[in-house]
């Protein structure tokens, strides 16, 4: 008996109808339809397809606003209450507040840095030592204006950009360089946010701030990783982009840290408190929004986004001076910014993404391995089937429970890759063993039409938190 047959017997003892063909599962559960994007060859888990039906079947009391669809990318595994690799899009009139938690607008930006693996080999000691102390070490300066934040949320980046003080980081950057590169955020023209929703210290009467979080990773599956360029699949797209092959490029992935918590806790128990009170609470722990409310909510959603876009931008001006100091020039370029757990209003309605990456037609996107297997430079094919919407990972394999007590070696000197790290129950949580292999996560969507790949990477040095 195979393993999906045992699940759908399982499945069917729930209610839950279950089909495969063709990479494709479909669950039925009364009146939900769920699809679910995933070779036969990798894990399928229970608990996934019952939160994703959870997540798929959410309504407000009293509301007509509804799920119109309900996919799953083929990094698809079991979160805390929404699974990791769902895409569900609603009508404009409903929020699910809890489909992206707390970390709003976690997401992934890549740069060039103008540099040759020949080049920058012989300097991997100084730039480990260099990048892990502004990292991992806190030693930064980044001072903020409570006046600069207000111009952020409730203008936008440039605005942001624009009202920096003089002083720390912002010494020494390219100002022109950091205008032009908004345009390569994706997303963020369709974010409005309002300052009121963003946390009171930002507007204290000091006149510079210092936030603890601002230009920081954050910790679990978020990195800053080093990596090579291995192959060019697409010569067209790839010299478009600024990539060559060797070339040494970087990919960062992390949210809105402190402020997402912030407003996502927040949020989410709004959403409970505004439950009418004679309804029944929802078993799933899903609880919508609807209406003003769910207009209120992008709102402060907006606040942790721009805040996580920034975090982004700090990070990358953090890299780009210790590279500056290292090889005396910085020819960095940024290819994309690009965010895997967000709300969006696209094509009419909310698109709530959690751990799923916008590929509308021909917009780049990143696909990270683990930090042992490749990552991937791809463009979206605009897949309306699948929501406009691919992975943004391998997945995971095995939850970091179980990682912990097993023994991980990745410090050998023969290992072509490396990770550095303060802690060390981070190597064996995020050891390439605990990820699916990124190769059938990659071609399953290349073969349902929703992405093509362009350059395939290969790790060279991550920096784990």
């Amino acid at each position: 008996m195979s393993t999906f047959t045992r699940l759908q017997k399982r499945l069917s003892r729930l209610g839950i109808e279950s089909h495969f063909y063709n990479d494709i599962y479909t669950f039925n559960q009364q009146n939900t339809t769920a699809q679910v994007l995933l070779p036969q060859a990798l894990p399928l888990e229970e608990k996934a397809v019952k939160q994703l039906l959870d997540f798929a079947s959410v309504k407000v009391p009293n509301s007509l606003g509804h799920v119109c669809a309900a996919r799953a990318t083929p990094d698809f595994h079991p979160g805390a209450i929404v699974p990791v690799g769902s895409i569900v899009a609603t009508t404009e009139d409903l929020i699910i507040p809890a489909a992206i938690g707390t970390d709003i607008n976690c997401g992934m930006r890549l740069l060039t840095t103008g540099l040759s693996y020949d080049q920058v080999h012989g300097q991997k000691s100084t730039i480990i030592a260099q990048l892990k102390r502004v990292l991992l070490q806190d030693e930064r300066d980044v001072p903020v204006t409570p006046q600069s934040f207000q111009a952020l949320f409730d203008q936008g980046i440039a605005e942001w950009i624009a009202a920096l003080p003089q002083q720390g980081l912002w010494q020494e950057v390219n100002v022109k360089r950091l205008f032009a590169e908004i345009n390569q955020i994706s997303g963020q023209t369709l974010i409005t946010a309002d300052s009121k929703y963003a946390p009171e210290a930002f507007f204290e009467s000091r006149s510079i701030i210092r936030p603890a979080s601002l230009g920081t990773v954050g910790s679990g599956n978020h990195f800053v990783e080093l990596q090579i360029v291995d192959e060019i699949l697409d010569r067209y797209l790839a010299y478009q982009m600024g990539l060559k092959k060797d070339a040494v490029v970087i990919m960062i992935h992390t949210g809105s840290r402190d402020v997402g918590f912030y407003i996502g806790k927040r949020w989410q128990d709004k959403a409970k408190e505004l439950w009418p009170v004679n309804e029944k609470y929802p078993t799933s722990g899903l609880f919508g929004l609807a209406d003003d409310n769910a207009q209120n909510y992008l709102q402060a959603m907006g606040v942790a986004a721009r805040y996580a876009w920034i975090n982004r931008i700090v990070i990358t001006e953090l890299i780009r001076k210790e590279f500056m100091a290292i090889f005396k020039h910085d020819n960095s370029q940024l290819i994309v910014d690009i965010s895997h757990n967000i709300i969006l209003p696209e094509h009419g309605m909310n698109i709530h993404r959690k751990g799923a990456t916008p590929a509308n037609q021909e917009e780049i996107v990143l696909i990270p391995g683990s930090m042992g297997d490749y990552s991937y430079v791809a463009v979206g094919k605009g897949n309306s089937d699948w929501l406009w919407s691919c992975s943004h990972g391998a997945g995971r394999a095995e939850r970091r429970q179980s990682m912990r007590s097993k023994k991980v070696v990745t410090d050998k000197v023969n290992l072509p890759w490396q990770c550095v790290t303060l802690k060390e129950e981070r190597l064996r949580e995020e050891a390439p063993a605990a990820y699916k292999p990124i190769t059938p996560v990659i071609e399953s969507q290349e073969n349902a039409d929703l992405i093509q790949s362009v350059v395939k990477l290969k790790p060279w040095i991550t920096f784990k938190a």
